[in-house]
């Protein structure tokens, strides 16, 4: 079991406050293992195993629990007095009526509620609209490159790096991805067997999930969508011009149609919308978005490996790495020049560039130039697969992979 720390630390600001928690991310992504990790943490601090109740609602041995009475009734019954008891409930969208029984338990002062959900009836983004009480969101993700480097035990090299990060777009970034390679070998895995774990993955989410719940008759459409999505990451669009696109490609499609689909595949957390961002006009401006993909793993599945794509590829990846670490990502605009990320965060505001290489004179001053154009004082970055570091004009250079590991 990978360790996955970072998020621990994001529930634990929350633990006993009176909020209902709610972990959401795409299927897969390690939300029940995650709170498997936390109940461990809640024992170091001193909690007992009997104030944890964790109930899977897609267990079949809990099939009963799926009626909401049952549930309620299960829950309070096995309640430790006048302690705090921690109840987990994993895949509450099963369970019909679900919001009344977490409303009911938010009343009980002696009672910390976690949730998760997948998409198969119910979006996660959906669980929190049939909650009345206060609650709060974790957003959860695929592993980090960081977490997917601590699956190898070995001490990792400078070329280690670029292997395992080739790992880590070729082989996906879902944690049971990792079970399919043949350790501690960097380049040897089971390729077949993984490719039917995700294509089963993919369809799940896509073909099952999505179908489902927005009631869809033209799956191959849904399908062009979300294959021309995934060849376009990290470009700037519009609802109009992926609708001409496609059109025009052949599979003739409306605009509501696309917005439809998109907006489907963004509750399932598969994409992830960047507004953009006028950095002098301090406001969002409607056109020309960004949309990037959940796993690089399931890009390769839906479109084979395309080696010219690595550029947008790496902003894909360093966008949800952003967004892995707590801020709200944008893709900024300051006059005539673009800045990839505009991300804001807790701290302040930061300002980041990504280029695979800045060694030719040109990229590099094209790089600076977006950054040079801000006028404030916020921190400036450039993150480069190159492993030279710099620093210009205020502008910190630095090598992406070891931004990405955590080693700023």
């Amino acid at each position: 079991m990978i360790e996955r720390p970072e998020y621990i630390k994001k529930l634990l600001p929350f633990k006993d406050k009176k909020l209902i928690k709610i972990v959401t991310g795409v299927r897969r992504c390690g939300k029940s293992t995650m709170f498997e990790l936390y109940q461990e943490e809640l024992k170091r601090q001193g909690v007992k195993a009997k104030q944890i109740q964790s109930i899977n609602l897609e267990d079949l041995d809990n099939e009963p629990l799926k009626d909401y009475h049952k549930l309620y009734k299960h829950i309070t019954k096995n309640l430790v007095p006048d302690k705090k008891n921690y109840v987990f409930l994993d895949e509450i969208q099963v369970v019909e009526e679900f919001g009344q029984v977490v409303n009911s338990l938010y009343l009980k002062g002696n009672i910390d509620v976690y949730l998760t959900g997948s998409n198969s009836k119910v979006q996660s983004k959906d669980i929190a609209s049939k909650i009345e009480r206060e609650y709060v969101t974790i957003p959860m993700f695929p592993l980090s490159f960081k977490e997917y480097l601590t699956a190898w035990e070995t001490p990792i090299s400078q070329g280690g790096y670029d292997d395992l990060y080739d790992n880590y777009l070729t082989y996906s970034s879902f944690p049971n991805a990792l079970s399919f390679r043949n350790a501690p070998a960097y380049d040897s895995w089971d390729k077949t067997a993984l490719r039917k774990y995700l294509n089963d993955l993919y369809e799940k989410i896509v073909l099952k999930d999505i179908v489902e719940n927005k009631n869809i008759s033209d799956i191959s459409r849904l399908e062009s969508v979300i294959k021309f999505m995934a060849d376009n990451i990290s470009k700037e669009t519009s609802i109009n011009n992926i609708a001409n696109a496609m059109t025009s490609s052949g599979r003739k499609i409306d605009n509501k149609t696309v917005e439809s689909y998109i907006e489907a595949f963004c509750d399932s957390f598969v994409l992830y919308k960047a507004n953009r961002y006028d950095v002098k006009g301090k406001e969002f401006l409607k056109t020309q978005n960004k949309y990037y993909l959940v796993d690089l793993g399931l890009r390769y599945l839906l479109l084979g490996d395309k080696k010219t794509d690595s550029g947008k590829i790496l902003e894909n990846v360093v966008y949800l790495e952003l967004l892995r670490r707590g801020y709200n990502v944008h893709i900024g605009k300051v006059g005539g020049k673009e800045i990839d990320f505009v991300a804001e965060g807790a701290n302040g505001t930061e300002y980041y560039q990504v280029s695979e290489t800045i060694r030719s004179k040109d990229t590099f001053a094209r790089e600076a130039a977006s950054l040079d154009a801000i006028t404030d004082h916020n921190p400036k970055f450039i993150l480069t697969r190159d492993y030279e570091t710099a620093s210009y004009n205020g502008i910190k250079i630095q090598n992406v992979l070891k931004w990405l590991a955590g080693q700023e």
